[in-house]
Formats: C-alpha cells, sequence, structure tokens
C-alpha cells in the first residue's frame, strides 16, 4: 500500500473514531439513563458520604418498632380497630374541610392563591403559598429514582406524588456535580464550581443561600438541611436584588421562560413562572425576574432551571404554557420537581 493511501486511512478510521466517541458523550450527557438509587415513599433512608445507598428503613419499620418498645410486643386487636376508625374519621373530616376552586387551595394548614399577571409583556404565574408545617414542602425525583437523564413531565411528577401544586426543580440530572439534597437525603457532594450558589430549604422551612466552595454537602447536612437546589442563581438575599442586568446562566439569551421559588417570611413562600419564547409572552431576564419577585416582597429567592423546563401545575391541571421554542406548547421532560403536598 502506497504511503499516501495509508495515511489517508488512518486518517478516515481517526476521524470515525472520533466522531463515534463525540456521539456517545453526547448521548451519555443528554439522553442514556442511568439509575444509580431508588427512592420509595414511605421510606426512611440514610446515604454514606460517598452518596451510595446506606441504611434503609421504612417508617412503617421505624413505628413499629417504637410500639414495640412501649409495648412490649402486645397488641390489641380492638384497640387497633379503634384507631384505624379514628384516623379515617379525621381524614374524611379533613377531606370535607377543603376549600379549593381553580385559582385557590386551603385546607387549614396549606393556603394557595394562585395569580396571573403582565410584567414587561410576559405572562407570570405567582402562587402565593402559607403553610403551618415545614414538611408540606416536598421534593420529588422523576421516576422516585435518583440518576442522571432519568425524567418525567413536571404533572406527572406531580400527580404521582398527590402534589397540590408543583414547578420544575433544578434539572440536577443534566449535571455530573452539584449538590443534591432531597427531603434529608444526600445524594451528590461533588462542588459544581467554588462559586456555585445554591438554595439550602432548612427542616424549618427558612431560606438560605450559600456558595458551595464554602461549605460540604455533608456539612449542611449535618446543620439541618432538607432541600439543596443547585442551579441558581440567587435572585434575591435580605430583601435585595443579588443579580444585575449582565448575569445569565450559561450564556442564555436575556428573555427567557423562568422559574423562581422565594420565601416571603417564615412559612410564607412564592413560587413563580414566566412564559417566554412566544410572540404572546417574551420573557424575562434574570434581573426582570428578581426585581418582579422583589416586588412581591420576598426576603429571599432563587432561579430554578427556566427554558422549556419552566412548568407550573396546580389543582391537576399545567396553568402556564411550557415551550422550548415558541412552536408548540409541551412540557419538557425533567428530573425533578419542588411541591406542596398534603
Amino acid at each position: 500500500m502506497r504511503p499516501g493511501k495509508r495515511y489517508r486511512l488512518w486518517g478516515t478510521l481517526y476521524a470515525a473514531v472520533l466522531i463515534l466517541f463525540t456521539v456517545y458523550v453526547l448521548l451519555d450527557t443528554f439522553v442514556i439513563p442511568r439509575s444509580y438509587t431508588s427512592v420509595k415513599d414511605g421510606e426512611i433512608r440514610t446515604e454514606s458520604s460517598g452518596g451510595d445507598a446506606g441504611i434503609t428503613f421504612s417508617a412503617a419499620d421505624a413505628a413499629e418498632d417504637s410500639g414495640r418498645q412501649s409495648t412490649g410486643e402486645t397488641s390489641d386487636a380492638a384497640e387497633a380497630s379503634d384507631t384505624g376508625k379514628t384516623a379515617a374519621s379525621a381524614s374524611a373530616a379533613s377531606a370535607s374541610a377543603v376549600t379549593e376552586t381553580d385559582t385557590s387551595y386551603d385546607d387549614g394548614s396549606v393556603s394557595i392563591t394562585l395569580s396571573t399577571t403582565r410584567y414587561l409583556n410576559t405572562t407570570v404565574y405567582v402562587a402565593d403559598i402559607t403553610v403551618s408545617s415545614a414538611d408540606a414542602l416536598k421534593t420529588a425525583l422523576a421516576k422516585d429514582t435518583y440518576g442522571k437523564n432519568i425524567t418525567e413531565k413536571t404533572s406527572s411528577i406531580a400527580e404521582s406524588h398527590g402534589a397540590v401544586l408543583a414547578v420544575n426543580g433544578d434539572y440536577y440530572g443534566a449535571q455530573n456535580r452539584g449538590y443534591v439534597i432531597r427531603n434529608g437525603t444526600l445524594y451528590r457532594e461533588a462542588a459544581a464550581s467554588a462559586d456555585q450558589e445554591d438554595l439550602v430549604i432548612g427542616s424549618d422551612g427558612s431560606f438560605s443561600i450559600i456558595k458551595e466552595g464554602e461549605i460540604t454537602a455533608q456539612e449542611l447536612l449535618d446543620q439541618g438541611a432538607w432541600q439543596v437546589l443547585s442551579f441558581g442563581p440567587a435572585l434575591v438575599e435580605d430583601g435585595e436584588i443579588s443579580v444585575d442586568t449582565d448575569t445569565e446562566v450559561d450564556k442564555a439569551k436575556t428573555s427567557n421562560p423562568r422559574t423562581a421559588i422565594g420565601e416571603i417570611a417564615p412559612l410564607h413562600y412564592v413560587m413563580v413562572v414566566a412564559d417566554g419564547r412566544t410572540e404572546e409572552s417574551s420573557g424575562l431576564s434574570l434581573y426582570e425576574l428578581a426585581e418582579f419577585l422583589q416586588s412581591l416582597g420576598v426576603s429571599t429567592a432563587y432561579n430554578l432551571d427556566g427554558g422549556g423546563s419552566s412548568t407550573m401545575y396546580f389543582n391537576g391541571n399545567v396553568v402556564n404554557h411550557p415551550t422550548s421554542g415558541g412552536d408548540t406548547i409541551s412540557e419538557r421532560k425533567v428530573s425533578d420537581i419542588v411541591y406542596i403536598g398534603v
């Protein structure tokens, strides 16, 4: 074989390998699902610092153990029956106390009012939320699975968890790094960067902003972090706007669909979704979103995943108009949601 042909052959093979490798990397990053940990409702799960599944036991097991300690393994069928009847009556009473409309929900412990407004040629949906307990502010993972490229529509995740209200989360599954703590479980402790701003929701429901370079995920967990969302940036801190007009996420376009969450006062929150990329609704910049949230009186507010992911679900329906390009109104599948459950 002539030297020239040999070199051309090797060049062709090299190019083919490079193309195949690039395709694999793209598929692995954005398409190929990888399941790491299954999350089941009713389980209390502890994780090792490396994020691998540790001891897992169910809430039912915990209750049974507690009962054994207090009763010495004794049981009384009549008493159990009476307890069941009492619980059923309480549940029925609670259900009858629920007042809900297309734009409101109130069950005595959770109150939500939904409003729609126009702001800078953009349709913005605002859910004003008050809860009696921080337990009502929850998160859920697509298919109840922690992993990479494991996705479902926001509405599907919400329905499977009985959510009254839900918005898309931080789409953790599209990243390999960035803290992930959900409902008191540490799933990922690899920092995205020293300057990465995260929202920390404490077990008391309080909001705070941290930088991953200043504290570890394990330290946050030890300090009582209930949820840690890693997208950002922070929009409002101590009532003051914390972004400027040039701040954007990964050089995104100025006006986009947006999702954000904010704290007004203890156990008083707002979830905000702005439509965008359509003729009817242009979308907001991060600074514009921060201005809007500040006008609502938030003390702390945080930017969640936006664009085609931006979705708000309320009382069984998607209330906004999710879109990636404006031609088709449809939900993008995401890794996780933030929701109000009862």
